[in-house]
């Protein structure tokens, strides 16, 4: 007996007969090590964004909003200014304190305005992180709907909105953004019965969201394309099935799949998107805070006080790193055979 059939039988105990699809991909990803790991990283990096204002007025006594550029800490059991004269140069000037490692104390030190870099990280990650989920979850439901109208009518409708696509992806993504929270950020946004101020979050929530659709809507576009050739929906038009239960029953449960594995994806790259903007002042507006924010406010000490723009930056990258990971394992969990293309 060859060894392939001799394993053939532990593969069929391996996978019970009657499982759904949903079970066998659960049961795929919680093998899968990594990407439980990094789920474990990402829930615990949104269980401290969250946990900001606990740490800023219970453990570190702080207002991370306000300037305080006359303000004492303790450190070593001394008290001492957060923002000491300097002793560079002329000493002219101040220079925030750096990190005391004293989560009591201005942890990772203060910027250029005296305030605790801790806390606003902590907070930076409830906006950066919101944003990231609010306008993937757009991109993704935009991008589905265009998607699955795209490719299940064909025809006129297909070749409209594949030209619109192709137009909107032809533009740089960021040059793109750019020019539209150019437009937007310093003015009120009004549709119809919505309006939203222009320092709202929900600006480059729209905006982020706006700008990745085509990256969703193409391949879901495809997806639908190739399962319309399929037998099974071939046979359940040949027994006369309606469009609404076509799309309801045999393509939006296929194509689910795809926009569950784009999900993290596109999280990750609105994460990046908006970290961008911030750091350009045309993203996240003051008095709010993003990880874009605070690397923006620390470029200036990143010589004396490296520690402002690190924490942030390393918290992007962490996440980014976390999400990443945790699609891969998705997508294998759902089919270990799938090819996704990744978002360029």
């Amino acid at each position: 007996m060859s060894e392939a059939a001799a394993s053939a039988p532990a593969l069929v105990g391996a996978l019970p007969s009657g499982a759904s699809p949903w079970k066998l991909a659960r049961r795929r990803l919680l093998r899968n090590r990594l990407a439980l790991f990094m789920l474990g990283v990402f829930v615990a990096i949104v269980l401290l964004s969250l946990a900001a204002p606990l740490y800023a007025h219970d453990v570190a006594h702080t207002d991370p909003f306000r300037s305080h550029l006359d303000g004492t800490t303790i450190v070593n059991g001394k008290s001492v200014p957060v923002m000491p004269q300097s002793t560079g140069g002329l000493g002219i000037g101040a220079t925030p304190i750096g990190p005391t490692w004293d989560l009591h104390h201005y942890f990772l030190g203060a910027d250029n305005q005296g305030r605790d870099v801790a806390a606003r990280l902590l907070y930076g990650g409830r906006n950066s992180l919101l944003i990231g989920f609010f306008a993937a979850l757009i991109t993704c439901l935009a991008g589905t709907l265009i998607g699955v109208v795209a490719g299940f009518f064909g025809g006129i409708t297909d070749g409209v909105i594949s030209r619109v696509l192709e137009i909107v992806w032809a533009f740089p993504v960021y040059l793109f953004a750019i020019c539209l929270s150019v437009i937007l950020v310093n003015q009120d946004f009004v549709f119809g019965p919505v309006r939203i101020g222009s320092g709202s979050i929900a600006l480059p929530i729209m905006i982020i969201g706006i700008v990745y659709i085509p990256y969703v809507a193409r391949p879901v576009r495809g997806e639908v394309l190739s399962l319309r050739r399929r037998e099974f929906v071939e046979a359940a038009i040949g027994l006369g099935a309606s469009r609404t239960r076509l799309l309801r029953k045999d393509i939006l449960p296929n194509v689910a799949t795809t926009v569950i594995v784009l999900f993290p994806l596109v999280m990750a790259i609105a994460m990046l998107t908006e970290a961008a903007l911030s750091f350009l002042s045309i993203g996240v507006q003051p008095p709010d805070a993003s990880w874009g924010t605070i690397i923006q406010d620390g470029k200036d000490l990143i010589r004396t006080r490296p520690a402002v723009a690190l924490a942030p930056g390393l918290a992007i990258a962490l996440t980014v790193l976390a999400l990443n990971v945790l699609g891969d394992g998705i997508r294998d969990a759902l089919d270990p055979r799938a090819k996704v293309r990744g978002i360029r």
